[in-house]
This record gives C-alpha cells, sequence and structure tokens, in this order.
C-alpha cells in the first residue's frame, strides 16, 4: 500500500517549491496536481497550470514521482498533450505518470467557448483520445484521421525516458472507460461513486468500490491482460468518509481498501478553510504511519 498527495496548483512558486520538497521528504509515493484551468470554489482565487507546475516541481525534488490526476480532453489536444508530456519525462528523468480522464461538466469545461460535451460525447472523444495519446507516446512518427482528433506527423522525439512510453492512469467506472484502462492504462483511478459529491452512506462505499473492481477485472479479462499488472489507485475527499480524522482513522481506512486490492490511496494536501481542510496535523505522518502498518 502506497499514499501519495494532491497538492492543488494555488500556490506562487516562491511557496509551492517548499511544499513539494515537503512531499517528498515526508515519503510520499507522488505527488500529483489537477489539470484544470479553474476549478470549484477555488475558480475565484490563485489557479497556475499544471504542466508548468510540475516542471518546477520536477526540478526541485529527486525521488517522488509526479503527475496529472487528471488531465482531459475538456481543453487538451492529444498531440500537444503528448510533447509537454514527453518533456516532463526528460526533465523529471522518468518519474512522470499522465492520470487521465473523460473530462465532466461545469467549472472550464467549456472553456474554450464549446458547448458542454453531453456524457455520450465526452466518452465517445475520450475513446479516441486515450488510444492516439497511447500511440503518440510510444511511436516516433504519428498519423491519425479520426473523428475528433488528427495527428498528420506528429514527431515525439527523442521519445519517453520511461520505456515504453510514460505510464497512463486512467479514471473511469463504467463499462467504456474500464475497457480502455484494461487496453492501454498502467493503473486505473477511482474516486468512488461514479457521481461526484454523492450523499452515499460510507459502509456501502467499499462495495461499490469492489464492484468497480469486479468490472475492471472483466474488462481485463477481455484483452487476456491480468488486472495485477495495473495499479489500482484510490482519490480521497469525495464521499462522506473520513480518513483524515486521525493517523490511526487513515490506517483503518487504507487496511479495508487494501483488503480489496486497492494499493495506492492519493489524500489532498490540506488547505485551511476549504472543502480539503481535513488532515491538518497528520497529513505529513501519513507515509510514515502506512509504512509501519503495512511494511516498505
Amino acid at each position: 500500500m502506497r499514499v501519495s498527495a494532491l497538492i492543488l496548483p494555488v500556490y506562487p512558486w516562491r511557496e509551492g517549491r517548499h511544499i513539494w520538497r515537503e512531499a517528498e521528504d515526508a515519503g510520499f509515493h507522488a505527488a500529483y496536481t489537477y489539470d484544470h484551468l479553474s476549478w470549484r470554489t477555488f475558480r475565484d482565487g490563485p489557479w497556475f497550470g499544471a504542466v508548468p507546475t510540475l516542471t518546477a516541481a520536477a526540478g526541485v525534488t529527486r525521488r517522488l514521482r509526479l503527475g496529472t490526476m487528471v488531465t482531459s480532453p475538456n481543453f487538451r489536444h492529444p498531440v500537444t498533450l503528448a510533447k509537454d508530456v514527453m518533456t516532463l519525462d526528460d526533465v523529471s528523468d522518468g518519474r512522470i505518470t499522465v492520470g487521465i480522464g473523460a473530462g465532466g461538466i461545469g467549472f472550464d469545461a467549456a472553456v474554450l467557448g464549446q458547448a458542454p460535451w453531453s456524457t455520450a460525447e465526452r466518452t465517445e472523444r475520450f475513446e479516441e483520445f486515450v488510444p492516439l495519446l497511447d500511440r503518440l507516446l510510444t511511436d516516433g512518427d504519428t498519423t491519425h484521421h479520426g473523428k475528433h482528433y488528427s495527428a498528420y506527423e506528429a514527431r515525439m522525439l527523442p521519445g519517453c525516458v520511461q520505456r515504453p512510453r510514460v505510464p497512463l492512469a486512467v479514471a473511469a467506472t463504467g463499462p467504456r472507460g474500464l475497457a480502455l484502462a484494461a487496453r492501454h492504462g498502467q493503473a486505473w483511478i477511482t474516486t468512488g461513486p461514479a457521481r461526484k459529491g454523492d450523499e452515499t452512506d460510507p459502509e456501502l462505499l467499499p462495495g461499490i468500490i469492489a464492484g468497480q473492481l469486479d468490472g475492471l477485472a472483466r474488462a481485463c479479462a477481455a484483452q487476456d491482460r491480468d488486472p495485477a499488472e495495473l495499479s489500482h489507485v484510490l482519490l480521497t475527499g469525495f464521499t462522506r468518509e473520513q480518513p483524515l480524522d486521525s493517523v490511526q482513522a487513515f490506517v483503518d481506512f487504507a487496511g479495508r481498501y487494501a483488503a480489496l486490492g486497492i494499493d495506492e490511496i492519493v489524500v489532498h494536501r490540506p488547505i485551511p478553510g476549504t472543502c480539503f481542510d481535513p488532515g491538518q496535523g497528520i497529513y505529513e505522518e501519513l507515509p510514515a504511519a502506512l509504512t509501519a502498518a503495512f511494511g516498505a
């Protein structure tokens, strides 16, 4: 079991540089950031770009894995994203993971001036976006003519430091997204119920995630792939569970989900006075507590 941090891109770098180093020094496995242009209750405050933030974080850390949690087609194109990711992989000496999801509605979903896409269109775009991103990061020269995304002699040289490419962590709960994770992912991400802000009884949540894991296993079987080849990542903070009430509460929470097959839990670095306030005073203790409970 690993614990990773989610650091919102709300800090000017004179402050942020210390926060990313803090995550490495505390022993977190990875530190991720959201790839949005604005987000929820933070829309009227500072919010910096994910790619420059991760580039800067790569320069002040040495061991910590880094990545998006998650990027989406809402305002990204596979060709330009692949070039940015390849460069991040080089700058970080092979420490980048690309978390990727289908995107949602609201916040910055229509920031480029388009009408928000329906669930069906987001899924359709996602099914084209992920395979093309896979090809771009794997091959040196890609040409593709698709319904939503195209590439013409897109060069990705010298290629990724990590071979055959940077790992993809696919966020999915439904069968079509799980099929993409099984086909292209090195990790799978869940936040729990498919609907954000779901008021599901916390006692029912492990069963919901167990059902998602079963769906992932079926999707992997259809691809003749062992689901154990994928890391299983739980991003916390979007349910009524309270894993950050205390160190022991977090260890107990991790144990419940480890028993299901989750092997990485992501917690938000606390921000006082926000929805991510929980965890004050225990955040930096979590990696050592998990190591003590589960081993290195």
